[in-house]
């Protein structure tokens, strides 16, 4: 009987656990005074229930509130989903969605497919198809596995390859090491230069070879071009080669060579005639300058603030002069004596006496 009521003991603590563990989840099933507008094929679920307006500005309850609305709204979109036929696609159970319904705004255009590159083309062409490869291989000389690419494939490098011999022909005095950390720069260098050239193929942007951009077929246009300069890189600026009969001067090469366009002059009309020469003869006899008034006004401002700095600079000067020399003064620091100055310095001159009377 002990062991019985030990029994029931232990079944009724696992119970009242469960029970406190199946409050903190909330039902599957939640209730609503007015049915959500769903688009499950974007996953789009519209509330048109009225909010307590009581709670929202209560600002305890607040965040509360919201979060408990908004789960009951997940809870009821996920209801939906899983009333979606379904299917299992690698040990994972997926729902097929329907095709949207609603129409939801876009900030930019839908992205464009990306181009294939020159191996993806050939590889369409081909048939060839990408097989996954694993990450690690076994490397024979070091007895371990090794990963194909990233920076632990180099330190094994470096340690597989901790002696390299110098070849028949080459320097001995040669560095081996840099030699091939060169060539591996010059390999990654000429990847980056393929991959940029694939995109601007794939945007139709010509890439220049050796400096310039390379056609490989000139026009007619171009040829002229390449004749005309050809013609006036000599001493004479082409004065003095002959032309082909029917020969055609190309147009805005450069400064050398004139442009061929005559200059259009207006058709003579004695009106028109009188009154430009009328302006041409008034421009020069009207001496009166014109006046830019707001630039007069701005000149006159620099001036004064000019000055007005002067003016600060030298009543700094002179102030600091003042206080310097202001304890020694005329006399200052003199202590007379009954000797007589040397050289007559010192000594006053008597006045001449003159007719003036003193007032």
């Amino acid at each position: 009987m002990a062991e019985h009521v030990c029994n029931m003991d232990i079944v009724s603590q696992v119970l009242e656990k469960a029970a406190k563990e199946a409050e903190k989840f909330k039902p599957i099933n939640v209730e609503k005074h007015l049915e959500l507008e769903y688009d499950l094929g974007t996953l789009l679920a519209i509330d048109t229930n009225d909010l307590d307006v009581q709670q929202l500005k209560s600002d305890s309850s607040r965040d509360s509130y919201l979060k408990d609305l908004a789960r009951d709204n997940t809870q009821l979109l996920l209801n939906k989903i899983w009333e979606l036929p379904t299917e299992r696609v690698e040990e994972a159970i997926v729902a097929k969605l329907p095709a949207p319904t609603f129409v939801l705004p876009r900030e930019k255009p839908v992205p464009k497919p990306k181009p294939l590159t020159r191996w993806q083309k050939f590889a369409k062409e081909k048939g060839i198809t990408k097989t996954k490869k694993s990450k690690l291989t076994w490397d024979e000389t070091l007895q371990k596995w090794v990963p194909r690419y990233g920076f632990k494939r180099s330190a094994a490098e470096k340690e597989k390859n901790w002696l390299l011999p110098v070849p028949e022909k080459g320097d001995p005095y040669e560095d081996q090491f840099s030699k091939v950390a060169n060539t591996k720069t010059e390999k990654v260098a000429k990847n980056e230069f393929q991959r940029l050239r694939n995109l601007a193929k794939a945007k139709n942007i010509k890439v220049p070879r050796l400096g310039f951009a390379s056609t490989d077929k000139l026009n007619s246009k171009q040829l002229g071009e390449a004749i005309s300069v050809a013609k006036i890189s000599t001493a004479s600026i082409g004065k003095f080669q002959d032309s082909l009969p029917k020969e055609k001067r190309a147009k805005n090469i450069g400064p050398l060579l004139p442009s061929g366009k005559k200059r259009k002059l207006a058709p003579l009309n004695s009106a028109e005639e009188r009154k430009s020469n009328i302006n041409i003869l008034d421009g020069i006899l009207n001496k009166k300058p014109k006046l830019d008034i707001e630039k007069a006004v701005n000149k006159m401002i620099n001036t004064e603030q000019q000055e007005r700095s002067e003016e600060k600079k030298t009543q700094k000067k002179g102030s600091g002069k003042r206080r310097s020399g202001g304890k020694k003064g005329r006399g200052a620091g003199k202590q007379r004596t009954g000797a007589k100055p040397k050289g007559g310095k010192g000594t006053r001159k008597p006045r001449e006496k003159t007719g003036r009377k003193r007032r």
